[in-house]
């Protein structure tokens, strides 16, 4: 194995270009904050090298520096200062990780012009460039100002001396281990500026009078710092293809030189090496008190569950993509706050009532009451009263808050969208992502490969780029499509043989010979559906995990973006059907189909269809949704977190098989270690977004049948914070930093959760739970007709009623000890002058859940309509701020452009009276 360490170099040891891009900042203020005409400083070692914040690479920016490396600390110095308003003009230099010495800078030569170097926007103006402003210790000699073309010049700014003016200083890594902790912007901001003794000190160690000791940031000279690794096998069939990118890189410019275990690569985010190099990834930092110590210790620890996350440190080490993901997982936590109590009172609501319920009561004390057999032949008659854990059971979670609490959820994921948009806004404006386009992203290497030969101008940036035509991408989106269906299809086939298995399970577990057993069938063919239900979801994830990824490579994305949307609805779309088709059925189809005693309909003329407990078929949903839940969230965080501590453990124990016991963990070089940690999966925070859109969707479409979702789902969120923490500070590498403004297609996917949830809980109450039956039966059938009012005595009576008879007399097989059984539903007695047709109450209960589906969607929706247009997307006070900032922009431009007409009409000599309208 072969390790390459990447450094920033410059060819012909000259600085590149200088292009206008905007760098983010180091520290906390906002870069909004430098309207004013300031700067904001940082520390910096004075080993500097002037680079470029962007440069053209076949016609196309890329980033130089890595705005997200805390390695490097950025002078940013803005665009809108008096000396260079006129011309909109902005410089960003980097002084950090280089291993130029001071002689070297003073050597420059004049900067080569070529179609590769130059800037992506040129400057308007020239200006000498002299190190010495940069320094409050001048440099002996004093440099010569080196000239430059103009299309590739520099803007010279002079910055005020270090003195003490109470504006932030935010340090660089290294500085921070002298800084005692205090509170979280203590640690990361300085108030004053580098004293004149840590100057002097830093330029001898430049010098080679104070070589500090190599560690594994840095290359064996102890000079080069290390950014990137590129790793791969000397005996891989991909030589070539490497050998190939080694040559693109030394066209860039970029030096290389090899060694034993190294090889020297810029940093550059590009798969030109594709598939001849087995992991590309940024190096991790170590040591005292730097970003990584830091992330550890105030995130990643579980003693500091209860506190908030370091957001902005997490978006400086990591990237904006990873900071609004951990952003939004700890918006979500916070909001389930409200939702888990409402919940766990409904819960309590009907614990505390369950002694005290009339239906509870009646199937308790049913002694008498003989129920028709389960199944034909085998299995014997039963009395009501043997169900009567689970007719409480199902109070606990069917009960008269049932519908409120709907209602409620339904209201929630409203506000929880709504005011998330609120917060995005803010944390976009608050890390400069505001004039961030998602059109400024580089095109996918392998959508350049394939459609290189057909081009079109870009109707924003005006250049030719590669084009995909119609024709061919419908044609694989057809494809694509196509093989969705074949897997939903495929989940669904699976589905239906658990239901075959509960058919099965039914009539065993019915006859069983343990008698525990038999009185609790309806438990145990519920708790062993799920489980086999379970097993077979988690086996379909990982294959259709693979259909997807071949699907959307299939599709060529244009961009690492639409890619990544494209695979993450795919794998959206079948994990949903496959994690809740079994649900499904369970809510909308269980006991539907059943049949009456007598005539029972059966699958394939062999197993009787299943029907619902004389209590509702409630509970067997509520059993469904807790045993996946929990059991799916014990799943993931052991894959996420058990899984890569079992893989590092492995290969730090094949490295001491290797013969490397004599080196610990703490003498190997850090780029070794991290070589030694797990990578993070090729899709992203796909797999991330994904586990917690589905939980989104099991707290929300059925959470009128289980009223501890969201409970369950803030307790695993809170450990889920600190797992996703732990994983990526410590077990895996350094994931390579992306720029986001929003989650991406995952907000439109809630959207519609919600919109689905509203529907489907609708139709829980109204044909899944017995809240409406009751209802029919207390206002139009109970004892309380005549009274008006509505309480727990006016549903005596109600079990009797809902119960039909069948004369078992009319069994084909088996001899029974009685004349008479009961079986749930609406349906004439035998004695009747129409036997077993549905009864006038049937068709009222009917109606009455229909009229409740229309009009509980209709009020949802309406209420959620309203809210969503009462909370507006963004924060009144960042609307103004924003208009402030564009207001001060057009006016410096108008008085940057009148005063340059005034210097040309002083030129000419000419005197124009202008009138304004």
């Amino acid at each position: 194995m072969s390790f390459s360490m990447c450094v920033r170099e410059n060819p012909d040891g000259m600085p590149p270009p200088v292009g206008e891009r905007s760098v983010e900042r180091i520290g906390v203020r906002p870069a909004r904050e430098h309207l004013a005409g300031g700067f904001t400083f940082a520390e910096f070692p004075i080993s500097l090298t002037l680079l470029t914040a962007g440069r053209c690479v076949n016609e196309r920016c890329f980033s130089v520096l890595d705005a997200h490396t805390p390695n490097a600390a950025i002078v940013s110095i803005p665009c809108l200062t008096k000396e260079n308003s006129r011309a909109g003009e902005c410089s960003v230099f980097d002084f950090s990780c280089m291993h130029t010495s001071i002689s070297e800078i003073l050597k420059e030569k004049t900067l080569k012009s070529s179609r590769r170097s130059l800037p992506c926007l040129a400057q308007s103006q020239t200006h000498p460039q002299n190190l010495n402003h940069f320094l409050s210790v001048p440099l002996s000699p004093e440099p010569k100002s080196y000239t430059q073309s103009a299309s590739a010049s520099c803007t010279h700014i002079t910055p005020p001396p270090p003195t003490d003016t109470g504006q932030d200083v935010y340090t660089e890594e290294r500085e921070a281990e002298e800084i005692k902790p205090k509170t979280d912007e203590t640690l990361l901001v300085q108030k004053n500026t580098m004293s004149r003794g840590k100057l002097e000190a830093r330029i001898d160690s430049i010098k080679g009078n104070k070589l500090e000791k190599p560690t594994g940031l840095m290359f064996r000279d102890g000079k080069k710092r290390i950014d990137y690794i590129l790793v791969y096998k000397k005996s891989s069939p991909q030589v070539e293809k490497r050998c190939t990118f080694e040559r693109n890189l030394r066209a860039e410019g970029l030096m290389l030189e090899k060694e034993e275990k190294v090889l020297l690569h810029r940093l550059e985010e590009k798969n030109y090496g594709q598939g001849s190099y087995k992991s590309r990834h940024p190096i991790k930092t170590h040591g005292a008190q730097n970003h990584r110590h830091l992330l550890y210790e105030r995130w990643a620890r579980w003693g500091i569950w209860y506190k908030y996350q370091p957001l902005d440190l997490i978006r400086r080490y990591f990237g904006e993509k990873i900071g609004l993901y951990f952003a939004w997982l700890g918006w979500y936590t916070g909001m389930l706050i409200p939702a888990a109590l409402v919940g766990l009172f409904v819960f309590l609501y009907g614990l505390f009532t369950m002694d005290s319920s009339q239906v509870s009561k009646e199937i308790c004390e049913a002694n008498t009451t003989i129920m028709c057999p389960m199944c034909e032949g085998n299995c014997s008659s039963w009395t009501l009263s043997d169900s009567c854990v689970y007719a409480k059971v199902t109070h606990l979670f069917d009960n008269g808050g049932t519908v409120f609490f709907a209602i409620f959820m339904a209201i929630w994921a409203t506000v929880f969208l709504e005011f998330w948009k609120r917060r995005r806004a803010e944390l976009t404006y608050d890390w400069d992502l505001i004039d961030w386009e998602e059109e400024e992203e580089e095109l996918r290497p392998q959508f350049e490969a394939k459609y290189s030969r057909k081009e079109r101008v870009n109707p924003i940036s005006g250049k030719p780029e590669p084009f995909q035509p119609l024709t061919d991408k419908l044609s694989r989106l057809m494809v694509s499509v196509s093989g969705i269906f074949f897997m939903i299809s495929l989940v669904l086939t699976a589905v239906f043989a658990v239901v075959v298995f509960r058919l099965i399970a039914m009539e065993k577990f019915a006859s069983f010979q343990w008698e525990f057993v038999k009185k609790n069938w309806q438990f145990a063919t519920s708790g062993t559906g799920v489980c086999i239900n379970f097993m077979i979801i988690m086996s379909l994830n990982v294959v259709y995990e693979k259909v997807a990824y071949l699907l959307t490579n299939l599709e060529h994305p244009r961009t690492e973006s639409e890619w990544e949307d494209s695979f993450a609805l795919k794998m959206f779309l079948f994990q949903f059907v496959n994690l809740n088709s079994s649900t499904f059925y369970i809510a909308f189809f269980l006991g539907r189909f059943a049949g009456r005693p007598g005539d029972y309909n059966k699958l394939f003329n062999r197993w009787r269809m299943e029907e619902c407990h004389p209590s509702g078929c409630l509970i067997d949903l509520c059993l469904q949704m807790g045993v996946i839940m929990v059991l799916k969230q014990i799943w993931n965080n052991f894959m996420e977190l058990g899984y890569p501590l079992l893989q590092n453990w492995w290969s730090l124990r094949k490295i001491k098989r290797a013969g490397e016991q004599s080196k610990s963990k703490e003498e190997l070089p850090q780029w070794d270690r991290d070589w030694n940690l797990q990578p993070m999966n090729t899709h992203g925070l796909v797999d991330e977004y994904l586990e917690m859109v589905l939980q989104f969707g099991f707290t929300t479409i059925f959470v009128a049948a289980f009223p501890l979702a969201p409970l369950l789902a803030l307790l695993n969120n809170i450990i889920e914070i600190r797992l996703d923490a732990y994983k990526f500070v410590t077990q895996w590498r350094r994931p390579m930093p992306a720029r986001a403004t929003d989650i991406g297609i995952w907000h439109g996917i809630l959207e519609g959760i919600g919109v689905v949830a509203v529907i489907t809980n609708a139709f829980v109450i109204a044909i899944t739970s017995d809240y409406i039956p009751r209802f029919v039966f207390a206002f139009k059938y109970g004892p309380c007709v005549d009274k008006g009012y509505r309480n727990e005595k006016c549903l005596r009576g109600y079990l009797n009623n809902s119960l039909s008879v069948f004369d078992m007399g009319e069994m084909k097989n088996g001899s029974y000890h009685t004349r008479y059984c009961r079986y749930r539903d609406y349906r004439a007695p035998p004695w009747s002058p129409e036997p077993y047709d549905f009864t006038l109450q049937f068709w009222h209960v009917l109606a009455a859940r229909l009229a409740f589906i229309i009009v509980f969607e209709h009020l949802v929706f309406g209420i959620k309509t309203f809210i969503a247009h009462m909370i507006p997307d963004m924060p009144k006070d960042l609307c103004d701020r924003m208009r402030r900032e564009k207001y001060l922009m057009q006016e410096m431009m108008y008085e940057a452009e009148l005063e340059h007409l005034q210097k040309e009409r002083k030129k000419t000599g000419k005197r124009f009276h202008h009138e304004w309208p």
